[in-house]
């Protein structure tokens, strides 16, 4: 009998995490966590996050499959290690970016650095799995949120580091994406040619990964995917109507059919 995790079967956080179609929401996050300068510079840019982006996603998704369908002692050993190399990252900024002037302090254990990675997380994973497997209701939105935050406190994060409920959420995304935290840095952007247009895999997949890039890309936040600079053509518009066609087909006419071998991933089956 597999011992016993933080979560269970009835969680939202493994109900939504074993979707493979959820996987969409890694690069999407990854992107939204570049937007912000400080964890640029403090973080990101101390890693191969960037350099080496499918890696990072990688190691986040063995970190977050743990955590939802691993048991306590696991999690408690990956969130350990996590939580040791954030203790050792820290610093000053050495040039002014965005509204932070140089010589402003870091640390990779920052409880605002750390909200903002959860929150990527988060809200990407809602936004893919809402758009491609079904809508959730505010309450399930709300046990999701309740499920993040003991991850958060996993990664070291205190309760009061934590938006309570779903509409302190909304209030801390639109504070984000509406402030001045957020700045696309020309590093960053840079970095996001790699990251969304050059995947490092052989042709014959490419086709599937372009697929996957134009959603990625018409997924993020609007004044986001602007800094970034990603093509204007087609228009955002049509860009949103192609991939909300495409998702509600998914959603109505595959999802429903796939037995659970090639929908779920393999851990949430193995759980």
């Amino acid at each position: 009998m597999a011992a016993a995790g933080y979560f269970d079967d009835d969680s939202m956080l493994r109900r939504v995490q074993r979707e493979r179609a959820v996987a969409l929401s890694g690069p999407r996050a990854l992107l939204m966590q570049a937007a912000h300068p400080l964890a640029v510079v403090g973080l990101l840019s101390h890693s191969s996050a960037l350099d080496e982006p499918y890696d990072r996603l990688a190691r986040t998704a063995q970190v977050m499959s743990t955590i939802g369908f691993g048991s306590r002692a696991d999690a408690d050993a990956i969130t350990r290690h996590v939580r040791a190399m954030h203790r050792r990252v820290s610093g000053r900024i050495a040039a002014p970016v965005g509204r932070w002037p140089a010589g402003t302090p870091y640390r990779a254990d920052d409880p605002e650095l750390l909200l903002w990675g959860l929150f990527t997380l988060v809200d990407s994973g809602l936004v893919v799995y809402q758009k491609y497997v079904r809508s959730l209701s505010r309450d399930e939105q709300a046990a999701y949120w309740d499920d993040y935050k003991v991850v958060g406190r996993l990664f070291g994060m205190r309760k009061r580091d934590l938006p309570p409920t779903p509409d302190d959420l909304d209030e801390y995304r639109e504070r984000m994406l509406e402030g001045d935290d957020l700045l696309v840095t020309d590093w960053a952007r840079a970095r996001a040619r790699q990251i969304v247009l050059e995947p490092p895999v052989p042709w014959v997949a490419r086709p599937l990964l372009e697929t996957v890039n134009f959603i990625t890309v018409a997924l993020l936040p609007d004044r986001i995917r602007e800094q970034y600079g990603f093509a204007p053509l087609p228009p955002a518009f049509v860009r949103r109507a192609l991939v909300a066609g495409g998702a509600e087909y998914v959603k109505r006419g595959v999802i429903p059919l796939l037995p659970e071998k090639l929908r779920f991933v393999p851990n949430a089956r193995a759980a």
